[in-house]
């Protein structure tokens, strides 16, 4: 069970996460969660560059390790880098000490100013700690903030669903979207079916109507 579009009572009850960015103007943020894996995150580049679109790759540390090549590429390709775990740890089934580790361990990776919960699932207390031990964190010089912004989305694609159909997974994100719309699709394999039906359908439908893509 997921809904597409984020409720108004999770956004109450996070009120410090970070679901949409303005409403003012026509810009739309794609993010992409689990990679980066061969294949799947390369269709993901050259589809965002056929359309001059930027994102914000949501990492795990374990792909960066096992594909760093591929990692290479989306830093390469201009695009924003998110922290999303070591091992894409669910929070709300994990003790707090190991959940700040393991993203930690994402962290020294990464070096960023972002961070996603796997499943969009984490805790209140982690959030604190998280964002305590990432403000300890020694970032490169080059990192303008350090301060830890957990960003959730206000548009689920449903990608990762395999009941759901490529033309339904499309459907969702376009009729939901508005502007400032932080969209989840997922660089994975389970999602690939539906991502590459979508995501370039997408990208079309909303350069028509004169959007904007870029990095959170």
């Amino acid at each position: 069970m997921y809904l597409i579009k984020s409720p108004f009572l999770l956004k109450w009850y996070y009120p410090s996460l970070l679901w949409n960015k303005s409403r003012t103007e026509k810009v739309i943020y794609l993010t992409f969660d689990d990679g980066p894996i061969p294949n799947v995150t390369d269709f993901v580049l050259k589809t965002l560059k056929a359309f001059n679109a930027k994102a914000t790759f949501f990492c795990i540390g374990d792909n960066i390790v096992k594909h760093p090549e591929v990692y290479a590429k989306v830093i390469n390709d201009g695009h924003a880098i998110g922290n999303h775990t070591f091992n894409h740890l669910k929070g709300w089934e994990t003790d707090d000490e190991t959940y700040v580790k393991n993203a930690l361990m994402c962290q020294q990776l990464t070096c960023t100013s972002l961070f996603r919960p796997p499943y969009g699932r984490i805790k209140k207390s982690q959030i604190k700690s998280l964002q305590l031990a990432v403000s300890n964190f020694q970032f490169p010089v080059q990192t303008a903030n350090s301060k830890l912004q957990i960003v959730m989305w206000d548009v689920l694609s449903g990608d990762f669903d395999t009941n759901l159909t490529p033309e339904k997974c499309c459907r969702n994100v376009i009729k939901h979207t508005e502007n400032g719309s932080i969209i989840v699709f997922h660089d994975s394999l389970k999602a690939f079916d539906r991502l590459e039906y979508a995501l370039p359908r997408v990208l079309k439908y909303f350069t028509d109507k004169g959007f904007t893509f870029s990095t959170l």
